[in-house]
């Protein structure tokens, strides 16, 4: 619920209400917008005394020739650069005269019910309840427009925000050079920054640390989201449990570079921001252009993790996750990856679905390995087309075999890459993310391929649609194994380069929105690398992602912990593999993997001509047992 009221002596107050918490903002006499209060619901009434009773601070510059009014003091909803407040700005324009000073003041508001898609963005879906708050804000000099767009989840106790700039000027071009999702200034610094981190083979590690003057941030300047940081921050008061404790967090929906920062100033507040990564980042906005931000979701709880996790898992199954899976059990798979790597014939297929359908799996997945001359990860990314000779036949023919024993089929790919050895690199080697004339450094084999440029996502398009119309595949596993290096396009002139990272990110969006309603039928499974992207950006297009490569059961209950702080069971796909694992060679009985296996969707990466029978038959139990209880695990509430 949005409500207004007029302060007695200062401008219009808003109260953006959830079910229990309360974010309020302040237009100044001045024509400032302030940010008095985010915490516990409160009644609307006139809270601008927060502001105006703040104390005066030596050594600060004054604003608006007011003795008293101090920018650099004042909680601010999205500060500019260059004026008095001297603490990081969330955002910054470059003019054509070399000037990034931004002098933006309040200019009006709409309230209205529902609120509007993202253009080229995924985000979060209105319930029927969602009403968004736009304030306009404005640069007379400049002629610069920023809207900051807040949609209220009073049900879910969410509120997510966005901000869009537009070069209203006739004649002069401007540089975004930072434009963050959200910035919320906070008048207190005692708490501990929150925030998954880790690597590949180790993410969603929770880390915790005492805020202290000065900037703490994470975030990714590798294309993806990344295996080291995701792409969420809270703020937490100290001794903040599961069920206890005051806690402040946002995630980004969003899938490339981004950052989120703590910033303590000298006077113990705190300024709390997550958006697009500045570094190597710049936009250029023409006359009569619009650049749209990411959206942040901000939920605050004052019932610990607990609380702030339940606002994240609800609001992602029902509003984030494609409605037509949001709440469909999902099947349970095998994966051939861990059974036979590269090294496979169809008869080896048919027969390890065979043995997977007789243990109660629903879904065969043929993972790396049937395309192109593929025989290891030196060759053939690109090239989309079946390897008959290595899968005795088409692969529709193999797929009618498989789907004879009882069980659908699934595909993975990695379509955003590209192999040196390759039919596609061979004709396009300009297709390729590069700087002409240095090296092209390969990882996994491969290079990037540049999707900012339009003929490469066409055609991503139409040879993953191509081999969906001709079979019947349920399932695909969409892959991306490696960040970018020697940034570059052939594509973008000099003046855009800067703008590849997230041009590329847009790309891929488009491609997955075009594929995904397409072929809607298919579940698709988002994966990098394990859970190098595993964000809410791609939750929107596929409805679960795989945490992560490693698959030992010890091993995965931090990952699986850490990754159920944010997002819902149902979005994460967990294994039983093989023991000794095959990542840490670590020994675990059965039932261990199968429980650990049962946190979210329960998958196999297993040889069962390299099991026992007793371990067979215990494997039948606990799926069996899964399959009863999976209604509560996918869809119940954590």
């Amino acid at each position: 619920m949005i409500e207004t009221m007029r302060s007695e002596q200062d401008g219009t107050l808003f109260f953006l209400h959830t079910k229990s918490a309360t974010l309020s903002l302040l237009v100044s006499a001045e024509g400032f917008l302030l940010l008095p209060y985010w915490g516990a619901r409160i009644k609307t009434s006139d809270i601008s005394y927060i502001v105006k009773e703040l104390p005066f601070v030596s050594y600060m510059a004054s604003t608006e020739g007011r003795k008293n009014f101090q920018l650099g003091n004042l909680p601010q909803p999205y500060p500019s650069f260059g004026n008095s407040d001297l603490r990081s700005p969330a955002f910054l324009f470059t003019y054509e005269d070399g000037s990034r000073t931004t002098d933006l003041s309040y200019r009006g508001y709409t309230i209205h019910k529902g609120k509007t898609k993202l253009d080229g963005l995924p985000f979060i879906r209105p319930d029927s309840s969602a009403q968004t708050l736009e304030l306009q804000l404005f640069d007379r000099l400049k002629e610069i427009s920023v809207v900051i767009s807040m949609t209220v989840y009073e049900d879910y106790d969410a509120i997510t925000q966005s901000v869009r700039a537009e070069n209203q000027g006739k004649t002069q071009t401007l540089q975004i050079e930072k434009l963050c999702s959200a910035s919320i200034d906070l008048l207190d610094s005692d708490f501990e920054f929150l925030h998954l981190a880790g690597a590949w083979g180790r993410e969603f590690q929770i880390k915790r640390q005492k805020l202290e003057q000065g900037i703490l941030s994470i975030g990714s300047a590798g294309g993806a989201s990344g295996h080291e940081h995701n792409p969420f921050a809270a703020l937490a008061s100290p001794g903040t449990d599961e069920t206890h404790g005051q806690v402040y967090a946002m995630n980004l929906v969003y899938s490339g570079n981004f950052l989120a920062s703590a910033e303590v100033g000298m006077h113990r507040n705190t300024r709390f921001q997550i958006g697009l990564q500045p570094f190597d980042f710049s936009w250029r906005l023409e006359p009569g252009e619009c650049f749209q931000s990411p959206e942040a979701v901000l939920v605050y709880s004052g019932k610990g993790l607990e609380g702030m996790s339940n606002s994240f898992h609800r609001l992602y199954q029902d509003c984030l996750i494609p409605l037509r899976f949001a709440q469909k059990e999902r099947p349970i798979l095998l994966n051939s990856w861990e059974a036979h790597y590269y090294k496979f014939c169809g008869e080896d297929l048919i027969r390890l679905a065979r043995q997977a359908t007789q243990v109660g799996a629903e879904l065969f997945v043929l993972d790396d390995g049937w395309f192109g001359k593929r025989m290891d990860e030196s060759s053939s990314v690109g090239d989309w087309i079946a390897n008959e000779e290595k899968l005795g036949g088409s692969l529709s023919s193999l797929i009618e075999k498989i789907n004879r024993e009882g069980i659908s089929f699934g595909l993975w790919a990695e379509p955003e890459m590209v192999s040196p050895d390759s039919d596609l690199y061979r004709a396009h080697p300009e297709w390729a993310i590069q700087v002409q004339g240095r090296r092209m450094e390969t990882s996994r084999e491969e290079y990037v391929l540049d999707l900012s440029n339009p003929d490469v996502c066409k055609y991503i398009i139409d040879s993953i649609s191509a081999i969906l119309s001709e079979n019947p595949v349920t399932y695909v596993k969409w892959d991306m194994n490696r960040n970018f290096t020697n940034l570059g396009s052939t594509y973008l002139p000099s003046c855009r380069q800067k703008e590849q990272a997230h041009r590329y990110m847009l790309g891929l969006y488009h491609v997955l929105d075009v594929l995904t309603n397409r072929f809607p039928h298919v579940l698709f499974e988002g994966c990098a690398g394990g859970g190098g992207r595993f964000d809410p950006g791609m939750l929107y297009y596929t409805p679960q992602m795989w945490v992560s490569d490693d698959t030992d059961a010890v091993e995965r209950l931090t990952i699986q912990y850490g990754a159920s702080l944010v997002y819902p069971s149902i979005a994460v796909e967990c294994h039983i593999s093989e023991t000794p694992n095959h990542q840490v060679g670590r020994r675990e009985s059965m039932a261990a993997r199968a429980a650990t296996a049962m946190w979210g969707n329960l998958g196999l990466e297993l040889n069962f001509d390299r099991m026992a029978g007793e371990e067979i038959n215990c494997l039948m139990d606990e799926i069996a047992f899964y399959k009863k209880v999976r209604p509560v695990i996918q869809v119940g509430r954590l």
